[in-house]
């Protein structure tokens, strides 16, 4: 990880270059399945030259529906848990790397503001998940200081980037 937080996404552009490079290596594919980022992990993934050779797809669930209509997260888990979960996390990687022809997913749920935070999940809330077939799921809960909406969510890139290079390292 950087000793400071990235400003942008070309601040993130040489852990994406270890992370597809650690991916062709191994033979290997990626999927994300993004939420509180709208597919900036993927931006930052297909921002490298090559990266077609290791980034299957990138799914951006953003709503509830769309988690249950793109990547099969049950409607009654988010019901019951809420979309800024662990088990849900975990749904999204997994349904990742099942719909999908990668070896491996990272997905990502939270709340990056400025608003929608409560005292249970504030700002800054997110949890991430990485499925890898033939692998237990690994899960992350983070919490990103409320520096704002951008500092969340490239904060949320950068360790899902490391989480992804760990898991096929």
């Amino acid at each position: 990880m950087t000793e400071t937080s990235p400003h942008s996404l070309e601040d993130l552009a040489p852990i994406a270059e270890k992370v597809l490079d650690a991916l062709k290596a191994k033979n290997m594919m990626v999927a994300t399945a993004e939420s509180c980022t709208g597919g900036l992990i993927c931006g930052a993934l297909t921002e490298i030259a090559g990266s077609s050779a290791a980034v299957d797809r990138g799914f951006v669930t953003y709503s509830n529906e769309a988690k249950t209509e793109m990547l099969g997260v049950p409607d009654e888990l988010i019901a019951k848990v809420g979309a800024v979960s662990k088990e849900v996390a975990i749904a999204m990687a997994e349904g990742a790397v099942t719909r999908s022809n990668a070896d491996v997913a990272v997905s990502v749920t939270g709340i990056a503001g400025p608003g929608g935070g409560s005292e249970a999940k504030p700002v800054g809330t997110v949890h991430l998940a990485v499925a890898r077939k033939g692998r237990p799921t690994e899960h992350l809960h983070c919490w990103f200081a409320d520096q704002g909406r951008r500092s969340i969510r490239l904060a949320t890139v950068q360790t899902a980037l490391i989480s992804i290079l760990n898991a096929v390292s």
